[in-house]
């Protein structure tokens, strides 16, 4: 079984505030030039993609100086699913996964957020708390996804002076980045995943990128496959 995890590229769609706009039209059409071609003009971090460690440190790996395995391989999932607006996902709240955090897996946080794209509400989405990014780095995990616009905060957190200061920081992209791993956002759809994973189905994850030169992140088809037991 094979699930699309990706969200639609389509005029106009959201995206971080201060990215490019999505502009996507006509280049050439049948009627006129006899054959159909898009003209698309759209940010690195549009859409479902992936943040290279290149993205917030010009001195940390480009999309290019990632070995491919970066983006393939088992997943583990964090269920997180009703944390309320612009809360922390906790350490305390590994512990589900806790023995599935390995190197080469790869870990989706599930925050149930997707169901908001396209609203304002996108914007107050549960984000990872700095010291939740440093275990997940800890245990050797060089790839992680989240179903909401990032695993900072975007919009003020609902909390404590210390989240207000990762929020300005960008303190979960900072502890992953710095270790090297690669960063998939605009998630959706992880809730079959949950369900296999609960059943003890394996799922695979594909998070390949456009093969950007020089790159600070890239968008994506993210897709999982779910095998039997």
């Amino acid at each position: 079984m094979i699930v699309d995890l990706s969200v639609p590229v389509v005029n106009g769609m959201p995206v971080y505030p201060g990215d490019p706009e999505v502009e996507i039209a006509p280049a050439l059409t049948v009627a006129a030039e006899g054959v159909n071609v898009l003209g698309l003009h759209l940010g690195s971090q549009s859409g479902t993609h992936v943040d290279a460690p290149f993205h917030i440190d010009d001195a940390l790996p480009t999309l290019d100086d990632l070995p491919l395995e970066r983006f393939l391989g088992p997943a583990a999932v964090l269920d997180v699913r009703g944390l309320p607006p612009s809360s922390p996902v906790t350490a305390g709240m590994l512990e589900t996964v806790a023995g599935r955090l390995r190197p080469g897996t790869v870990l989706l946080v599930a925050t149930g957020w997707d169901e908001h794209w396209g609203t304002p509400e996108y914007l107050a989405h549960p984000y990872l708390a700095a010291e939740t990014a440093r275990l997940i780095a800890a245990a050797g995990v060089r790839t992680v996804g989240i179903d909401a616009l990032s695993v900072d905060p975007t919009s003020p957190p609902a909390g404590d002076a210390g989240d207000l200061a990762d929020a300005g920081d960008l303190a979960a992209h900072r502890a992953l980045c710095g270790a090297h791993a690669v960063i998939a956002e605009n998630l959706r759809n992880l809730d079959p995943l949950l369900e296999a994973q609960a059943a003890g189905r394996p799922i695979e994850v594909s998070l390949f990128p456009l093969r950007l030169a020089g790159a600070d992140g890239a968008p994506v088809r993210a897709v999982a496959r779910i095998g039997g037991v």
